[in-house]
């Protein structure tokens, strides 16, 4: 018989099916915010005249749908 709690109990079987959840949506926030804030930079260095590879650009744009979507897959699927 075990003498844990039922609500620890579960809390820490979730814990176990879904590792260090917190952490990673910290990066996905900390990932998303610095790709918009790239990509920010860069459309207004583009918006000045100044030169510009478009490889950079598609980089940024790539980070700024993954980052997101990726945190969006993370969230709580229950109720």
């Amino acid at each position: 018989m075990s003498k844990i709690d039922p609500e620890l109990k579960k809390k820490l079987l979730k814990e176990t099916q879904n590792p260090f959840k917190g952490l990673r949506r910290l990066l996905w926030i900390a990932f998303s915010g610095s790709a918009f804030l790239g990509l920010l930079i860069m459309l207004s260095k583009i918006a000045s005249g100044n030169e510009f590879q478009q490889n950079n650009l598609l980089i940024q744009l790539g980070a700024c749908i993954l980052f997101p979507t990726l945190l969006f897959l993370d969230r709580n699927k229950d109720p």
